[in-house]
């Protein structure tokens, strides 16, 4: 099967996958479904804009295809969700190409607006750096940041892309790596927390460890064990297997070393003015032509200072 991406030559900014065929008599559905374009999708390229060709041809999804057909699944103009404004500003770009984005996110910044920030969040940004190049996209955000977490940031440039993410963080084929700084020494030098996580009954924001909440599991290794201000402290490497709401804060607050600076679960903020917490590396196979991807950022320079202050 081959993907090529295109747009088309009369400035048409929709989406378009091409792909040739490689059994013969099989229906055009069932091709379709084998290169994994979702229902929602053929039903938005049928009554919202769309296009299926063959060899240059209109067809439905009942053609029968010939072995070396082109198809070309044209995917409809998407517009962008209400109350999401189109902003433009700086965004830290580590990875681009036509199906993804990757940002390098600075702390203090919301990944979507919300009704305390409803402006300057990535999600603005990224739509005005989409109308800029002329895409008839939203942001599709696939591994979503907290507000005060920093680094990589991953955002599909169309619905398509987003099912595809979507289905190969279900299949737990996207791995990211946290580094954070946490209170107090901890003794086990690598351990795995695997405990539910569901919402806070007193709380609209918090999540907390529950029996009744959902699978979470993220694993611990300690990276060094040093003093601030007569304070122990621990640098911490986290490898996450689930992607639940806070699942890292609430993991190491469950486990009796909450994140430094991060107040809402019990960190002190005497000594950073968020929570410690770093997206350092994202993996993943390209979502359309299947190589690796591999990605790494830099710590923030708060949580460096925190580092370069400490003492063993």
């Amino acid at each position: 099967m081959n993907h090529l991406l295109q747009m088309n030559k009369m400035k048409d900014t929709r989406f378009t996958l091409r792909f040739i065929v490689q059994k013969d008599g099989q229906l055009l559905r069932e091709a379709l479904q084998e290169w994994r374009i979702s229902k929602r999708a053929l039903t938005a390229i049928k009554f919202e804009g769309g296009l299926l060709t063959v060899n240059g041809v209109e067809r439905n999804v009942r053609y029968i295809l010939q072995l070396g057909d082109c198809v070309e699944v044209t995917f409809p103009p998407e517009e962008k969700s209400e109350g999401l404004t189109i902003e433009h500003g700086h965004l830290n770009i580590v990875y681009e190409d036509e199906a993804i984005l990757v940002i390098d996110k600075p702390a203090h910044q919301n990944t979507i607006p919300s009704r305390e920030h409803p402006t300057g969040s990535i999600a603005n940004i990224v739509c005005g750096h989409f109308q800029q190049q002329g895409l008839a996209s939203t942001a599709h955000i696939v591994t979503r940041l907290d507000r005060d977490t920093s680094g990589l940031l991953c955002i599909a440039k169309h619905a398509h892309i987003h099912h595809l993410t979507g289905l190969a963080q279900r299949n737990r084929e996207i791995s990211r790596q946290y580094e954070a700084i946490v209170h107090g020494h901890i003794e086990q030098d690598s351990q795995s927390i695997i405990a539910p996580i569901g919402r806070k009954i007193t709380s609209i924001i918090e999540r907390e460890v529950c029996e009744d909440g959902q699978y979470a599991h993220t694993d611990v290794t300690v990276l060094k064990r040093f003093v601030l201000a007569s304070e122990p402290m621990t640098y911490v490497r986290l490898q996450l297997h689930t992607g639940r709401t806070h699942q890292i804060r609430v993991h190491m607050s469950y486990l009796g070393h909450p994140l430094v600076g991060d107040d809402l679960y019990g960190g002190s903020r005497d000594y950073i003015d968020r929570q410690a917490l770093h997206c350092v590396s994202f993996q993943m196979a390209h979502p359309l032509t299947n190589q690796p991807l591999q990605l790494t950022s830099m710590l923030n320079q708060d949580m460096l200072t925190l580092l370069k202050e400490s003492s063993i």
